[in-house]
């Protein structure tokens, strides 16, 4: 019950603060629910700084429902290169072939047909909802556990599937008229006041008067979070391979991994200068100098990549690789971010 009314006394604060310290971003200029959806999409495991080059790019290819819907795959993955959990981009192309087709293009107008559609889970459908409709539904992200937490000094681990539905419940309880601005106020003060490490800004809070955790002192204690499963390490042995100004590349499995997107050829071992030149002969390719480049460590929510690259200028091509101009390469391949320091040196 305490937590119902902390939660209720948020609102207007929430709601004030918002309204006059919001920052100016780009989907914020019109409650157009399809540019709300591509941001939110984008902004999954992505910081904010990151993400508006790419939104910019993407909307002047994609402008509305219908062009993503019909855009050729390895044209939507290389307009998301860069930005990485790439199967966000194919979810986003086939809900929007399900809107064109079910809704004329149109997306839907509330929660529970949002929540039906591929890649849109509570949250999106939350904020799309609230934010373009008004609709008095919560979108609850990590922001928003870590404000409620502290506010209602919560020692439940926010890594827990019930804890988000507990807080999802509450909120639902208390949203306010101005649904929308409830929710951005949320997520913007987890990202610039309540802030997930280091010291939050309490002085600017508008909700330090009826902070539990600011009273007991205990921000740096909540939210609880339980440590998580280590990363499995994995090596890897890339190959810069150049021809006379081609450099090969090879698409990756249709499943899995990175899947359908373009990498250099590699094997998953670190190599001696002999097993170096035993590969290139299993690839039917004879070496006229070795360079190595460089190393390079790449960090994916559950495995770890050690990479050491090499590149080769070689006496002739295969048939097994995919030989593609230098400038090609870079305008029409899309190339997964695990790979892109590799990339600059070619």
């Amino acid at each position: 019950m305490q937590d119902l009314v902390l939660m209720k006394k948020m609102t207007e604060p929430i709601v004030k603060w918002y309204q006059e310290n919001k920052r100016e971003l780009p989907w914020r200029k019109e409650k157009n629910p399809y540019l709300i959806w591509v941001s939110e999409i984008m902004l999954q495991q992505t910081r904010i700084e990151a993400v508006l080059g790419y939104y910019e790019r993407f909307l002047k290819s994609l402008p509305n429902v219908k062009d993503l819907a019909e855009v050729e795959e390895e044209k939507l993955l290389k307009l998301w290169e860069g930005l990485g959990y790439y199967n966000r981009a194919r979810n986003l192309k086939k809900a929007a072939q399900i809107v064109q087709e079910k809704y004329a293009g149109n997306m839907p107008r509330n929660y529970e047909q949002l929540l039906e559609l591929p890649g849109i889970g509570e949250y999106t459908a939350g904020a799309i909802a609230s934010i373009s409709y008004n609709e008095k539904v919560p979108a609850v992200d990590g922001n928003v556990l870590r404000v409620v937490s502290r506010v209602v000094l919560s020692k439940k681990d926010v890594l827990e599937t019930k804890t988000k539905k507990e807080f999802t419940e509450k909120l639902k309880q208390i949203m306010p008229k101005q649904a929308g601005d409830f929710n951005e106020g949320l997520m913007e003060l987890g990202e610039r006041i309540c802030l997930p490490n280091g010291e939050p800004i309490c002085e600017k809070c508008p909700l330090q008067e009826i902070c539990l955790a600011k009273k007991e002192n205990l921000v740096l204690d909540i939210p609880v979070r339980n440590a998580k499963v280590k990363r499995k390490k994995e090596q890897k042995t890339v190959f810069l391979l150049e021809y006379e100004n081609q450099i090969a590349v090879r698409k990756r499995e249709k499943t899995g991994l990175l899947a359908n997107l373009y990498e250099f050829p590699n094997v998953d071992k670190k190599c001696t200068k002999k097993e170096l030149k035993d590969i290139l002969k299993d690839w039917n390719l004879e070496a006229k100098e070795i360079q190595k480049v460089e190393t390079h460590r790449h960090i994916f929510s559950h495995v770890e990549w050690d990479m050491v690259g090499f590149k080769v200028f070689v006496e002739n091509i295969n048939r097994e690789f995919v030989w593609v101009e230098k400038q090609e390469l870079l305008e029409k391949y899309p190339i997964p971010g695990a790979f892109s320091k590799f990339r600059e040196k070619m």
